[in-house]
């Protein structure tokens, strides 16, 4: 089964201070169409393939607010030079909007566009200065169609540089993420509200794809726990998914583990949180989710302090017929699931005869 870490390329945001722009850096792209896009946030399930060729979709039209037809770019693949061209109409407001849109679309360019983004004077200063026009109407109805189409076309730059391996460290050092926190913490539910949600996610989750230490300790230190716990309980399937996942790698660290262990607060606020998604998986199935929340769960388990907690928070839909159904054809999944329950019962961590009727219930 294919997991979210081949498909977590899609988005990012934040505005950088001119203090930190000559020492600041870039990060990665992806195609975006608005309009693809919110056709998809409609659906209720579609698998990894059908999220792949959506990807491959996107950008293929300009947002319905956007209709002028010199906004529509090239099918060719742009050269270096055209490239570089388009690079430096962003820094005309005139042509800012093609540009972005451009640049953003084309799959094609984007194994070289971080560094030419990070090291033009003053682009990744222009793409968070695009980003940050949001911030003056995150509480007014004005978060406009259009508007929000060119801040994630922005933002989808960005993720190109918070990808690519030359420039994703930049991001850190100039605290770029610090810069997507608005977005992460807006509680709306209008789709505006989700496709900046998801894009910021996007970037975060580029960040944590290479499991990295420095990356997760600067992210803890920022406090983005609590953010990605917020998008997992206001957020569509495809933020919770995303959302999980940067749980899920912070967890693979020892420093994530600890962050959750250690004090019975931060543990019962994410088994709280994933224990109210596996609820309503009973309503709004999503194999994909379950495995990163289970996952998650087991990463826990390495910790005999989480084992007790796990004796009041494990969900107890996970006996349920329905839940584990969504990953009967998912060994890696079940083999988790497994392993969870026994770390609990270890040790005396669980009560026996809960972890013998739970096992029973695995399709075998």
């Amino acid at each position: 089964m294919e997991t979210l870490e081949k498909h977590v390329g899609f988005l990012s945001l934040t505005f950088l201070p001119t203090s930190l722009v000559r020492n600041s850096e870039k990060i990665w792209g992806f195609p975006f169409s608005f309009v693809n896009l919110v056709q998809t946030l409609k659906m209720s399930n579609f698998s990894f393939a059908e999220w792949s060729n959506l990807l491959d979709q996107w950008g293929a039209s300009s947002s319905s607010s956007s209709s002028n037809a010199d906004h529509k770019p090239e099918k060719t693949i742009p050269t270096t030079t055209s490239v570089e061209k388009l690079i430096k109409e962003i820094e005309n407001p005139l042509t800012r909007e093609h540009a972005l849109f451009a640049l953003s679309r084309n799959r094609g360019i984007r194994a070289n566009l971080a560094p030419l983004l990070w090291n033009s004077t003053g682009t990744i200063y222009l793409l968070l200065e695009e980003i940050t026009t949001a911030y003056r109407v995150m509480s007014s109805p004005d978060l406009v169609a259009r508007a929000t189409n060119n801040v994630c076309n922005a933002l989808v730059l960005l993720q190109c540089v918070a990808s690519h391996p030359d420039t994703r460290m930049n991001l850190i050092k100039a605290n770029v993420p610090y810069y997507l926190y608005p977005f992460l913490e807006a509680k709306n539910k209008e789709k505006q509200y989700e496709y900046l949600r998801l894009t910021s996610l996007g970037i975060i989750g580029a960040l944590v794809k290479v499991d990295n230490a420095e990356i997760v300790h600067f992210l803890l230190q920022s406090e983005i726990v609590p953010l990605c716990l917020c998008c997992m309980e206001v957020g569509n399937e495809l933020s919770k998914t995303v959302a999980t996942f940067i749980i899920q790698k912070i967890l693979v660290q020892d420093e994530g583990l600890r962050y959750f262990c250690s004090f019975a607060e931060r543990f019962f606020a994410l088994t709280r949180v994933m224990g109210t998604m596996v609820d309503r998986l009973v309503e709004e199935p999503s194999s994909r989710l379950l495995k990163h929340i289970i996952r998650c769960f087991f990463r826990l388990s390495d910790c005999p302090r989480a084992c007790d907690g796990f004796k009041i928070s494990l969900p107890s839909k996970f006996r349920d017929a329905t839940i584990l159904n969504l990953i009967r054809d998912d060994p890696e999944a079940l083999e988790w699931l497994r392993q969870l329950l026994v770390n609990i019962a270890t040790g005396n961590r669980g009560s026996p005869s809960l972890i013998e009727e739970t096992l029973s219930l695995l399709p075998s």
